[in-house]
């Protein structure tokens, strides 16, 4: 070898990477999917802390109602039944009330199980629960509107 020569390396075979294996569609899926799949478990470890230090928290009326609260219509069916007491109403009298909503006794129970669905997947509590044929607010959300009640007077 002469020192003025240029050495020609030996080129390694270049490997493909995984995407151009299965296909870059497919491959992408696969990230998404695994990336879900972290995302769920970061969740389900975040529902066990919240489950774990439950009694140091202290909800209040907002956030109970920005978590399970689409629509004005969902407003109103937790203040109707906040003001029908440990008793509760039936979804027929609840629909009464909200004729203007145009909302049937179907959709009142099943925007209901919507409300409970939301917060049992945020802090595993329930809105409402059935008393016979009658919905109620559970003691929980109970609690946490009367909270907001006494605040409200106090502030007057």
């Amino acid at each position: 070898m002469h020192l003025g020569m240029a050495v020609k390396k030996e080129a390694k075979p270049r490997r493909r990477s995984r995407s151009s294996k299965i296909g870059r569609i497919k491959y992408n899926q696969q990230l998404l999917k695994r990336a879900l799949r972290e995302i769920d478990d970061i969740k389900l470890m975040q529902r066990t802390i919240v489950k774990g230090l439950e009694g140091m928290f202290h909800f209040e009326k907002p956030f109970i109602q920005k978590t399970v609260c689409k629509d004005e219509v969902d407003e109103w069916i937790l203040d109707l039944l906040y003001q029908a007491g440990e008793g509760g109403v039936l979804p027929k009298d609840l629909s009464l009330r909200l004729l203007k909503f145009k909302v049937n006794r179907h959709k009142v129970s099943r925007r209901i199980k919507r409300m409970n669905k939301r917060l049992r997947k945020e802090i595993g509590q329930s809105v409402a629960e059935k008393r016979g044929w009658h919905w109620a607010l559970t003691s929980f959300c109970f609690g946490v509107w009367g909270e907001a009640e006494k605040e409200l007077l106090e502030f007057q």
